[in-house]
């Protein structure tokens, strides 16, 4: 039985954060979606399908082999999964079984296992067309598995999710990098796991008593910072005496500083400085200026609004800050509302007022305007080249072609905010 997870139609819910990458490559946790069932169903071959704008980018950079690979479906008994779903330890979904789908109350397929008989007759290229087929032809089941369906569901599973990987890494109370003897650890060492390469400098306090914290290889964790668990350090991090408080998931490779709290952040990126980050999703390549902060509570506790596509949707949470997507810049002292959408390669500068709630993918604010980007792509490859990082040829073509597609969207802001 092999397994093949897909992308459905519903990914542009999740813009920008998966302008980028397909939904299964969001991060919750310790790990991204991808890599829990990965290492659920370890030993067993995994394939993706994603949407055809991004397939060529993604075969660049996973391999062709599991991209797309229709020869590869059709080829034996297949577990379908959804690429939004949250697979914890208490997920039940198992590799074999009888065949049956499982969808949620919205109607979006959670799994389908299916045979290879099943499968040519219900056969479909395109992956919709095919898990309706799928519908028509297998068992409906329940499943009480977590679907991600919106961009702050990721930030309110963050806490559950990471608890969840330090329980399968299966190492706490395992340290194998160093922990100078002037660095506290306040609770039970059980709920610690610091890996090898990893540095803890003096005058460093590792808080489990709301929950564990993982410490990845090569994590550097400088003076005065202070972990509360559940957290989660990911490889080569630096930690600059950061108020690091619980439910975080940081990395690999970022340097944070400041406060932060509730707050997702992918590799390569940075909150160097002091200033505040709260139930906040970063993007790869995302550097904040010194002192940028967000909000993440609204004066009257009420419950925060966030642009999605287009448009201003309640969230029913009271605790929502940004959502930024890839290659954005922020300078200093930038201040971002309650519930702000950046979208992906674009430059907010601060003026000492609060910048609007949404702003569009590839262009500039400034002054309260916005403007279209300047040598983005540029900037977007000195700052990779900076971390010994290349872009690759397919990522490139697919960053002009969103530029191009997301193009009358900057002219609409570019138009409404100017000042004829």
């Amino acid at each position: 039985m092999q397994v093949v997870v897909f992308e459905d139609a519903k990914y542009d819910n999740l813009y920008p954060l998966t302008h980028m990458r397909p939904t299964f490559m969001l991060k919750c946790g310790h790990t991204m979606l991808y890599e829990k069932i990965e290492r659920r169903f370890k030993g067993a071959k995994v394939t993706y399908i994603v949407r055809d704008m991004i397939a060529a980018f993604m075969k660049e950079k996973m391999g062709a082999d599991v991209i797309n690979n229709a020869n590869q479906i059709k080829s034996e008994d297949t577990l379908f999964i959804n690429g939004t779903i949250l697979l914890t330890a208490d997920t039940k979904l198992e590799l074999n079984g009888s065949e049956e789908i499982a969808t949620a109350k919205n109607g979006d397929v959670i799994y389908a296992r299916a045979s290879k008989v099943t499968l040519a007759k219900a056969y479909d290229a395109d992956i919709t067309k095919l898990l309706f087929n799928l519908k028509a032809a297998l068992k409906a089941v329940p499943s009480t598995a977590y679907m991600i369906e919106w961009p702050w569901n990721l930030v309110q599973k963050n806490p559950v999710a990471i608890e969840d990987d330090f329980k399968v890494i299966g190492k706490g109370g395992v340290i194998e990098g160093k922990v100078h003897p002037m660095a506290a650890i306040l609770g039970d060492k059980k709920n610690v796991y610091i890996a090898k390469g990893a540095d803890i400098h003096p005058f460093v306090c590792l808080d489990v008593t709301a929950g564990p914290i993982i410490i990845d290889e090569d994590v550097t964790v400088f003076p005065f910072t202070r972990i509360e668990g559940p957290n989660a350090v990911g490889k080569k991090t630096q930690l600059f005496g950061t108020n690091l408080r619980t439910g975080s998931a940081i990395g690999p490779v970022c340097r944070v500083g400041g406060e932060v709290e509730d707050a997702i952040i992918h590799g390569h990126s940075n909150k160097y400085h002091d200033g505040f980050l709260g139930h906040a999703y970063l993007c790869e390549w995302v550097n904040l200026g010194a002192l940028c902060t967000n909000s993440d509570l609204k004066n009257d506790y009420g419950p925060v609004s966030l642009y999605v596509k287009g448009e201003l949707m309640d969230t029913g949470d009271g605790k929502v800050g940004a959502f930024i997507g890839d290659h954005t810049k922020t300078s200093i002292g930038t201040l971002l509302n309650t519930g702000t959408m950046v979208g992906m390669m674009s430059n907010v500068v601060g003026n000492g007022g609060v910048a609007p709630k949404y702003i569009p993918s590839f262009s500039w604010m400034m002054n309260d305007k916005f403007f279209k980007a300047q040598k983005s792509m540029e900037t977007a490859k000195y700052a990779m080249g900076r971390r010994k990082c290349t872009m690759g040829m397919e990522e490139e073509k697919y960053i002009l072609a969103l530029k191009e597609m997301m193009k009358e969207d900057v002219k609409y802001w570019v138009k409404k905010t100017t000042v004829l």
